[in-house]
């Protein structure tokens, strides 16, 4: 099983298709966006984000519907900048 972040598509290809990607630094704290979306900012599987917000380590996600889960934009500016301090504090 792979711990690393890896992406599978290139972010311009799924900018095109997915227009929140490339809006996200646009986007309102309290707009919602899928794992999709996550998983090209962050530059990680969708997987890994359903993994970590499992364990506590990402934000929890938002049931907006039966089949259908977000996150707040917000929350996950806030978890950016969580790992931006923490490299920071390691250099």
């Amino acid at each position: 099983m792979h711990t690393e972040c890896t992406a599978h598509q290139s972010k311009a290809r799924i900018s095109a298709v997915n227009p929140s990607v490339a809006q996200f630094d646009n986007l309102p704290d309290s707009a919602m966006v899928d794992d999709k979306t996550i998983a090209v900012v962050l530059d990680c599987h969708r997987n890994t984000i359903w993994r970590r917000a499992k364990t506590g380590e990402f934000p929890k996600p938002i049931k907006t519907g039966p089949r259908s889960t977000r996150w707040k934009v917000g929350a996950i500016r806030a978890y950016i900048a969580s790992l931006t301090a923490e490299s920071a504090a390691a250099a």
